[in-house]
């Protein structure tokens, strides 16, 4: 006997399926470096997928460790994680990523670079025993006041976007590891941050098809194994749900029309453009009816209630006639072959791979654009961080800038942050007579910083400029370096070029 949401309960090895399948489309999160009880009971009644965070990341041999504990519960268990490399990094979250974002890739446009590095960081997923990343982003940034996107994307260009996702996907999966690109049908022509609300794009079929949705048909063609839907409104196709929600969205385009026959992913949907317009519940349902195959939860929503709540939200909707239960055995049936693929796979060689390809890449991104009147840097500077407040993708916790690593090259090394109005004044007084390195990011989109910058470089022309998000504004200072991102090698290769 198998009670279910409302107390209804019901006999029958049937319902045992239902509960199996209802559980295997989860992909949820937990909190803590070891794998709590509830999640391994859950594991032993169907649960096929876990999702992992900067939360759960402590070093390499510590999430080797936990993922053995998982697969010692369930061996073909799906470890995802959300590691993008550059600005999101779960592996190196503490200390900034070893590989620069896909900005910085898009700047240098090799795809053979591009691969190398995928094929690195999947090896590395691999070795810590992580199977399936939900990466790459194959957005499209057409909005340079994307608050969420930005050095995320490879760039504006959708031709060079689509041939860098297609590289990544090979590099990644070709290291064993299943790519799950994203965020479908694209999140680069939005103003608004879906992790806060729901976004709209009012485009039309045509530049959805020539800009957005090239970059997918591309990881298609690549064989990506799963696609992330994202949390956004795009009228032309949809002008009711979001793409989340949207059967139009995922099974008429993205199944049918693009022929993609892998797994379809949710973005999280603990996220506000879901859960404050339909709720977790009653969005997973809808989204699992729409054609979506797993359920993404877990960022900020870890725990055995919200997979409780879930399961029997779709158990529930499969015995009210709401969702065909053929659709819920389908999506559960795509997980598991995903899981199936995983567990064979090893790595394949990755031709001309180093284990400093990360910063080889960085540096290669660098532009570096020099005034006639800059001299080299021969005393150890102050470091002024005009630090912009971080998006949720990315998060807080992660350093960035380039006092670290000028430090190590220039002992002697200061560094402060400053925000707001009032932030340039600040940072003069707090370097003295020191030469000063102003380190923004998105410059463009934070007027306080562009003007703390105006104010810097009015009170001393000799600073030196590091813009550490997408170079949209025109260079200024003795030294501007733009480093396509704020990715731990991405500030070594900048502080490189300041030490000379």
């Amino acid at each position: 006997m198998t009670t279910i949401a409302g107390g209804t309960t019901v006999p029958g090895s049937g319902q045992d399926t239902l509960t199996r399948d209802a559980l295997t489309v989860l992909q949820p999160g937990f909190p803590g470096t070891t794998a709590p009880d509830w999640l391994l009971r859950r594991l032993g009644e169907g649960l096929a997928s876990v999702g992992l965070f900067g939360r759960n990341v402590a070093s390499p041999e510590q999430l080797a460790v936990l993922t053995d504990q998982l697969r010692a519960e369930r061996e073909d268990v799906l470890v995802a994680i959300d590691e993008e490399g550059g600005d999101v990094t779960r592996l190196e979250v503490r200390t900034g990523s070893s590989f620069p974002g896909n900005h910085a890739l898009g700047a240098v446009d090799d795809v053979d670079l591009t691969r190398e590095v995928a094929h690195e960081l999947g090896r590395r997923l691999a070795q810590c025993g992580v199977n399936l990343n939900w990466a790459p982003s194959a957005d499209v940034n057409a909005n340079p006041s994307n608050p969420v996107i930005g050095v995320r994307s490879f760039g504006a260009d959708p031709g060079l976007v689509a041939r860098h996702t297609a590289a990544y996907v090979s590099g990644l999966q070709a290291a064993g590891v299943a790519a799950c690109t994203k965020h479908f049908p694209g999140h680069g022509d939005t103003a608004v941050d879906s992790h806060h609300a729901l976004p709209r794009i009012d485009a039309d079929q045509s530049l959805l098809q020539a800009r957005d949705v090239a970059p997918f048909r591309a990881a298609i063609a690549a064989g990506t194994k799963a696609i992330m839907s994202a949390h956004i409104l795009v009228p032309a196709l949809d002008g009711e749900h979001p793409a989340t929600l949207s059967r139009r969205v995922l099974t008429d385009l993205l199944r049918e029309d693009l022929g993609h026959d892998g797994l379809i992913v949710t973005d999280g949907m603990e996220m506000k453009a879901i859960a404050s317009t339909y709720g977790i519940e009653r969005g997973s349902v809808l989204a699992i009816a729409a054609g979506a195959d797993a359920i993404c939860v877990g960022g900020g929503l870890a725990d055995d209630e919200t997979v409780r709540r879930l399961r029997d939200a779709l158990v529930s909707a499969v015995r009210s006639g709401e969702l065909p239960e053929e659709r819920l055995a389908d999506a559960a049936a795509r997980v598991r072959e995903l899981a199936a693929w995983a567990g064979t796979r090893t790595a394949e060689s990755g031709g001309t791979r180093t284990d400093d390809v990360g910063l080889m890449a960085a540096r290669r991104a660098l532009t570096v654009t020099r005034s006639t009147t800059h001299e080299p840097v021969s005393e150890p500077p102050f470091v002024a961080a005009f630090t912009p407040v971080a998006n949720i993708a990315v998060g807080d916790e992660t350093p960035w800038g380039v006092a670290a690593e000028l430090a190590r090259l220039l002992p002697g090394t200061e560094t402060a942050s400053f925000a707001g109005e009032g932030a340039a004044q600040a940072a003069l007084a707090s370097a003295g007579a020191r030469r000063i390195v102003a380190v923004v990011r998105d410059a463009h989109r934070h007027a306080w910083m562009d003007a703390a910058l105006d104010t810097l470089l009015a009170a001393r022309p000799d600073t030196i400029v590091v813009e550490m998000g997408v170079p949209q504004s025109p260079p200024r200072g003795a030294l501007h370096i733009a480093t396509h991102g704020a990715a731990r090698v991405c500030g070594r290769a900048a502080a490189e070029v300041i030490a000379g």
